[in-house]
């Protein structure tokens, strides 16, 4: 069984930590995995930088920009993750826009994805029609989970659909602000979540954007298996010369 519906079928609470490889340093990847995976996160989301992300507030943006300065590519980043099987264990998701993948080579980056021991893909700007009729067959070959995000936005239809599609979490938008820049999250995340709640979807939920500390963890996993932290997390890693001591103190936050 592909180790995010172990996580899903064995966990509530889920914590997935998202962090842009090749940042804050280009060699800094498996360290933030292993530093992650040891002071608690149940799922990592490593973030394949680009020049314009989608839907990623300043904060990621940034992050972004530093790491391909840092010199990060893709192909730079499988170098990296060749190994990291026998260091790290919790699942592994790829997030990427849609572009670097094409330049990669679609099949070629599942190929790779699978022999680096990576379990699922989230690729933001890749539409639900299209990965159906495109991409879909390519991922299953490779065993790999591929998530989609829902927002707020989101009709009824395009959801079921997705339901439709997903074999492992659909990742819920808490609103249809970008990551970080959510100031009415509490209203406008249950406000979604209780009109998911009534559609009865078969795949398990869990949201990011917006998610902070650990108050708005729990408000999340009230309505949802788990969160997602990004910004918040990426902006730590600045808080400390001592990366690992930056992730220690960030995910104490959370015990």
């Amino acid at each position: 069984m592909n180790r995010i519906n172990q996580l899903l079928s064995s966990k509530d609470h889920i914590l997935s930590i998202y962090f842009t490889a090749g940042y804050p340093a280009l060699e800094d990847t498996v360290l933030i995995m292993k530093t992650l995976e040891n002071t608690g996160a149940d799922l990592i989301e490593i973030g394949v930088p680009f020049s314009d992300p989608i839907a990623d507030g300043p904060t990621i943006q940034h992050t972004n920009t530093l790491a391909l300065k840092n010199g990060m590519t893709v192909e730079v980043l499988f170098s990296q993750l060749k190994n990291v099987r026998e260091k790290v264990k919790v699942p592994l998701i790829m997030m990427s826009s849609l572009n670097p993948i094409l330049q990669y080579g679609f099949e070629r980056f599942c190929q790779r994805c699978k022999e680096v021991g990576t379990d699922g893909l989230i690729i933001p700007d890749l539409p639900v029609e299209e990965y159906i009729f495109e991409y879909k067959t390519l991922v299953e070959k490779y065993g790999l989970r591929n998530i989609m995000l829902i927002t707020p936005a989101s009709t009824d239809e395009r959801i079921r659909l997705i339901d439709d599609h997903t074999d492992s979490f659909i990742y819920m938008v808490s609103s249809a602000a970008i990551t970080g820049m959510n100031r009415n999250f509490a209203t406008d995340f249950e406000s979604f979540a209780t009109r998911l709640k009534a559609m009865n979807l078969k795949n398990p939920l869990i949201t990011g954007f917006g998610i902070h500390d650990r108050n708005s963890f729990d408000q999340v996993c009230k309505f949802s298996k788990g969160g997602i932290i990004g910004s918040a997390f990426v902006r730590a890693l600045d808080e400390e010369r001592n990366v690992d001591r930056s992730v220690e103190n960030f995910m104490s936050r959370f015990k």
